[in-house]
């Protein structure tokens, strides 16, 4: 890992700060400490960071108002958390919030290592690569041509319903691709606001802009050598499309404020929730562009058409989120079996992965029950209290009426989202979050429109 992928580690503990900076040093990895919050935001001024590794429980600024500053300061940069055991619960909602992930302290030195490869880049010499879940006759096809694709230099295309698990398969050709080595960088198009995703993607000199205290390098230049994953690029905004198409074409960036182009060997995957062709035809997405990006296409299916991975995947996170809580492995129930069986998912993956992380919340080390699980529309779920009913009711009708009214304001403004946005005075971004959970909830704006 070189020094453009440097790890920003915040722990106001000593002890704890010198352990885990002992661990990195061991294995070669770039990275430097703060004690706070406030000197954490100072040294990302001062310097980009690839990943932020902040403890949860601080004085003055705790880890989750650093991520909150650090998402508004520095967009694209991932934050992770280290926390104690009590407060998983709440590190699992920050998840949400977009951490990309957490230890529970206390953790194995190889799980920090593992987690700064896993978003910084790289891969642990001699590590496994890990597979992604593929018993579904479907899904074994589909990870047959992934690893066809990833050993030669193609631009590949990744599409399928949110949730998915897009990024997963990204990741997964780049494990096996002969770019292993390099680093693994994604971006997702749809979180940056308009204004910054150019300054993101290519990098910006000093003073190209307000608050451009220091020259940046951008993702493209961060994934030199490796994997650049564009996430939901049907988000980004048609200007920024040419700029991209272009740095695609001649293989060199142009930072923001710079003079001179920087020469890039850059694999790109994109990916995307929405159908691409459709979207080249309502004039949202440059023609030239899809064909750039779709010189190989691969369609992951939804949850609910690859049964055979159901469990399988259950088994995979249970394993997973018990070995972070430092909790013995459960089994699974064959009766929670059935209810993960016959579940419609319609969030796919993100949905089973959340069910999964409180099940063990509430289970313990116990055996996995129906009502662990949570599952909405479940007969196994707890009786609700007569006021939970009643806010549970009030919630859809205002998620319902608030769907109603950017659907009637899209079509006001023919299908223009950025209109619409100015309209409901919203922001742009802040529209597309809003859809982007419609759809998580099963409800698509695009089909509306459609039959509106």
């Amino acid at each position: 890992m070189n020094d453009k992928a440097r790890i920003l580690i915040v722990e106001d503990d000593a002890d704890l700060r010198e352990a885990v900076s002992d661990t990195l040093e061991v294995k070669g990895i770039s990275f430097r400490v703060a004690e706070d919050g406030e000197s954490a935001l100072r040294s990302l001024h001062q310097a980009p960071a690839a990943l932020v590794v902040t403890d949860v429980n601080m004085p003055g600024m705790d880890g989750y108002a650093l991520m909150q500053e650090v998402h508004q300061q520095f967009p694209g940069t991932p934050v992770a958390l280290m926390t104690a055991y009590g407060t998983i619960e709440r590190a699992v909602e920050a998840m949400h919030a977009g951490a990309v992930d957490y230890l529970v302290k206390p953790f194995a030195s190889e799980a920090l290592v593992t987690l700064v490869q896993r978003y910084a880049g790289g891969r642990p010499a001699g590590k496994a690569t890990a597979q992604p879940i593929a018993e579904d006759v479907s899904s074994r096809e589909l990870l047959a041509l992934a690893a066809r694709v990833a050993a030669t230099p193609s631009t590949v295309l990744i599409s399928g319903e949110s949730g998915t698990g897009k990024e997963v398969l990204a990741r997964y050709i780049h494990d096996v691709s002969p770019r292993a080595g390099g680093p693994f960088v994604a971006i997702n198009c749809a979180a940056i606001p308009e204004n910054m995703l150019e300054a993101t993607l290519f990098g910006h000199e000093k003073g190209a802009f307000t608050g451009a205290y220091n020259s940046a390098p951008g993702k493209f230049e961060l994934a030199d050598g490796g994997t650049l994953l564009l996430d939901e690029v049907s988000e980004m905004d048609i200007s920024l499309q040419a700029k991209l198409l272009r740095v695609l074409q001649e293989r060199e960036v142009e930072r923001v404020g710079a003079r001179k182009p920087v020469a890039v060997d850059v694999r790109v995957i994109a990916t995307t929730n929405r159908e691409l062709r459709g979207e080249v035809e309502a004039g949202r997405f440059r023609e030239d562009l899809f064909y750039r990006l779709s010189v190989f296409p691969l369609a992951w299916r939804s949850l609910r058409d690859r049964t055979a991975d159901i469990l399988p995947l259950a088994r995979r996170l249970v394993r997973m989120h018990a070995e972070k809580m430092g909790l013995p492995v459960p089994d699974i129930s064959p009766v929670s079996e059935d209810l993960l069986l016959a579940h419609h998912w319609p969030g796919n993956v993100r949905e089973l992965d959340n069910a999964v992380q409180r099940a063990l919340i509430l289970a313990g080390s116990a055996t996995i029950e129906p009502e662990h699980l949570r599952i909405e529309g479940s007969t196994a779920e707890p009786a609700p209290a007569m006021n939970e009913l009643v806010s549970g009711e009030l919630e859809h009708k205002l998620r319902d009426r608030e769907f109603t009214l950017i659907v009637d304001a899209i079509r006001d403004e023919r299908g223009s989202r950025k209109q619409a946005a100015e309209r409901l005075g919203l922001s742009p971004r802040t529209l597309r979050y809003k859809i982007q959970r419609f759809r998580e909830e099963g409800l698509d704006i695009d089909s509306a429109l459609q039959t509106a």
